[in-house]
């Protein structure tokens, strides 16, 4: 096993792109399947075995991604992406289609890695794993969500980051444009690839909502 250690400046993309190109360069031994796993979630004990059926079950070459539950209780928090709305697909008993996918448990076999690369280096931290997904559509490579939940990982807490209640328009502004969140040309480079032609309106979407919401929630008008 081989560990690599960066500093705090490197975010969950950027990291990501690094332990894939890490361990594709090591080349022994030979290797069928990349595993993305976030360092939040709890894999359950047969966790590798339903990620391996569910690929053997949707033919070679086909992405499969894990679907994961909150600690609480059965809901699930991350998985495959839908539809316009990129609904989550909730595990049934069988593989799901998927449009793209959270990057928390991905399993990609090798032919995948080799036509549809890694995370794009504009993303660093958020939405990289989206514009993946997307991509790997794109090259007609099929996504599937397993047939059940393989582990445990809570979502973030909602009222946080640019949501967290009081701290006024230009400081929520100021963390939905940093690394955390999605930062303007990111956030417009993927809404670009994806969004087209709706791109102009979803670019300014995450900014306005934020600043309307800041500015009801400090006003006294807003409680």
């Amino acid at each position: 096993m081989k560990v690599t250690t960066d500093g705090p400046d490197i975010y969950w993309s950027h990291g990501m792109r690094i332990a894939s190109r890490n361990s594709r360069r090591c080349g022994e031994p030979a290797w069928d399947y990349q595993l993305w796993l976030n360092d939040d979630v709890t894999l359950e004990g047969d966790a590798l075995t339903v990620l391996l059926d569910t690929a053997h079950a949707v033919g070679p070459g086909k992405v499969v991604v894990g679907a994961v539950r909150a600690s609480t209780d059965d809901r699930t928090t991350y998985a495959g992406r839908r539809g316009r709305a990129l609904a989550l697909v909730e595990p049934t008993g069988r593989p799901e289609r998927c449009d793209t996918y959270n990057g928390n448990v991905v399993l990609l076999p090798r032919a995948m890695c080799e036509r549809g690369g890694d995370i794009d280096e504009v993303f660093q931290h958020g939405i990289g794993d989206y514009d993946h997904g997307f991509r790997v559509r794109q090259a007609r490579i099929a996504a599937y969500v397993t047939r059940c939940h393989v582990g445990i990982c809570d979502r973030n807490p909602l009222r946080t980051g640019s949501r967290e209640p009081g701290i006024g328009v230009r400081e929520a502004l100021r963390r939905i444009t940093s690394q955390r969140e999605p930062p303007p040309r990111q956030w417009w480079v993927h809404c670009l690839r994806h969004g087209w032609p709706r791109a102009p309106l979803l670019m300014s979407s995450p900014y306005v909502k934020t600043a309307v919401r800041a500015f009801f929630r400090r006003s006294p008008a807003g409680g």
